[in-house]
């Protein structure tokens, strides 16, 4: 996100208007739609490259002078294209890497940057199993890297990582895919970045808290604060604050906003 609203849609695009540009092109696999109410942001055709998701940061504005020739194509004709050109990269597998760190151990990168900080790593119940290397190095709903062998007395099932409990420095981990303080059915946003006209009452949308994740409907309720408050219709699977929240109405974008803090589902049950 950051690397598109401030690199790409940022310093980029304001050499290349000092050089005399009148329109930004760029490869990503989106589209930018004539809307009634000015440009629109809106999926690519091809579902399995869309990446509007990361775009939805970007100032509005600069939409309207923007290209995205890809957003209409599938990934198999532009390699295809790529070929018929002669251009020797078209067949080169796709990059899953970070924006100006690519493809390597993302811990070690890490740790360059980041002191370790150990703790324990306790289960739900308090148990303590074993001793991380520093919050910063795991997220909500990890598996691997936990280094917990079978505990007497617990089931044979893989542990995932549940919660950060910061002022203890201790690690919260649960044992199974779906257990229930793996999943949220609420969550707040930080302040709401819109590519739609803003809306001050309720309304159904769809939202990802992930990439590549499916449409989850929901209901969000915005604040007067410009933060957002948004209900699942079903709960969602290790929702991440300091990840991000993107609404969509069909295939346009409406915007999106950091995640903050969540409800678990089993607290909503408690609750109700």
């Amino acid at each position: 996100m950051l690397c598109n609203r401030e690199i790409k849609f940022g310093v980029a695009l304001a050499w290349a208007r000092r050089l005399g540009a009148s329109h930004f092109a760029t490869g990503h696999y989106a589209r930018v739609e004539a809307a009634v109410d000015g440009p629109a942001l809106c999926k690519a055709r091809d579902a399995a490259k869309d990446q509007s998701y990361f775009l939805h940061a970007v100032p509005r504005h600069e939409l309207a002078a923007t290209l995205m020739p890809l957003g209409e194509l599938h990934k198999s004709a532009v390699r295809e294209r790529a070929r018929r050109a002669g251009i020797p990269v078209f067949d080169k597998p796709d990059s899953t890497g970070i924006c100006f760190i690519g493809e390597r151990p993302f811990r070690e990168f890490l740790a360059r940057y980041v002191a370790k900080t150990p703790g324990p790593i306790e289960s739900a119940d308090g148990e303590q199993l074993a001793t991380h290397e520093g919050l910063a190095f795991y997220t909500l709903g990890q598996r691997a890297g936990l280094h917990i062998g079978g505990r007497c007395g617990r089931p044979q099932a893989p542990w995932y990582v549940a919660a950060k409990d910061a002022a203890r420095n201790a690690l919260i981990v649960v044992q199974g895919h779906d257990h229930p303080l793996l999943a949220s059915r609420a969550l707040d946003t930080g302040a709401w970045h819109w590519l739609a006209p803003s809306r001050r009452e309720p309304f159904s949308a769809a939202v990802k808290v992930r990439y590549r994740q499916s449409d989850q409907p929901a209901r969000l309720a915005p604040h007067v604060d410009g933060s957002m408050h948004i209900v699942f219709e079903a709960p969602q699977r290790a929702v991440t604050p300091g990840q991000y929240a993107v609404a969509y109405e069909g295939e346009r974008c409406l915007g999106g906003a950091v995640i903050e803090s969540l409800v678990q589902s089993e607290r909503l049950s408690a609750a109700a």
